[in-house]
């Protein structure tokens, strides 16, 4: 992305992804890392995060490696000063960090997971984007947060992780709404079916696989680097006028 417009430029600017250590949160870092910005890679282990900004860095870009687990709750605010400070700033904050230990019809999921989906999926970016404020306001910084489409059509088999990327996608608007005043741009992007490890009980079996594409208007499932362009776009000035907007990156599914 050496050649892409001014607009899309992140040169100067610090970026914040949780769950970056693989999948769509690592093509999401890589990709803001090629648009000039220097990416904080998180997840819940020192070593992969490590291994991912290594990479970034082999390759031209600036990365740092940073371990935050978004389920410890009580741990987040301060982890994000203390990674603005050394970094000398915040200035895109993208949620991706997700969990969903269940698979199952609602009667099924028991109090714990139910806990656990809300708290890393919903309250985790709420109080990372509360901590990440004071810093995305002195440059008119951005949150983007990775909901799904489950959180507008919820899905079988993944209804209390569909619940809980509903209500990102409705804090997405909410802070589109009242930060606005502040400079501070929030949208949502929804994937469909990526090929990741944490989809993987969907489109491992070929049967199922096909059974889903043979719908799609895109003919197959996506890659985490189908995410890249719309991130990086989120993130800049190219997305001036965006705000508290849904974005959906599906194939086509929520039409078809």
């Amino acid at each position: 992305m050496a050649d892409l417009p001014d607009s899309f430029r992140l040169d100067g600017r610090v970026a914040l992804v949780t769950g970056a250590s693989k999948g769509i949160g690592e093509a999401m870092a890589r990709a803001l890392a090629e648009a000039g910005a220097h990416v904080i890679v998180t997840s819940r282990r020192q070593e992969s995060v490590e291994a991912v900004a290594a990479s970034i860095r082999e390759a031209g870009g600036q990365a740092t490696g940073r371990a935050l687990h978004v389920g410890r709750l009580d741990e987040l605010a301060d982890a994000v000063g203390a990674i603005a400070e050394e970094a000398g700033g915040l200035h895109v904050l993208v949620n991706n960090a997700a969990a969903n230990p269940v698979y199952g019809p609602v009667e099924d999921t028991d109090e714990a997971a139910y806990d656990k989906i809300m708290d890393v999926n919903v309250k985790g970016p709420f109080l990372l984007s509360q901590a990440a404020l004071p810093y995305l306001k002195k440059d008119g910084g951005t949150i983007v947060n990775v909901s799904s489409i489950g959180g507008v059509k919820p899905e079988t088999g993944l209804g209390i992780y569909s619940v809980s990327k509903a209500a990102l996608l409705s804090l997405t608007e909410v802070m589109g709404k009242e930060w606005g005043r502040h400079g501070v741009r929030a949208n949502a992007i929804c994937p469909g079916l990526i090929q990741t490890k944490f989809s993987e009980a969907l489109w491992a079996d070929e049967k199922t696989r096909d059974r889903f594409t043979r719908h799609l208007p895109a003919g197959r499932i996506g890659q985490p680097e189908d995410l890249a362009g719309l991130t990086v776009f989120l993130a800049s000035d190219a997305s001036a006028y965006c705000t508290g907007a849904v974005f959906t990156a599906d194939g086509g599914y929520l039409v078809a």
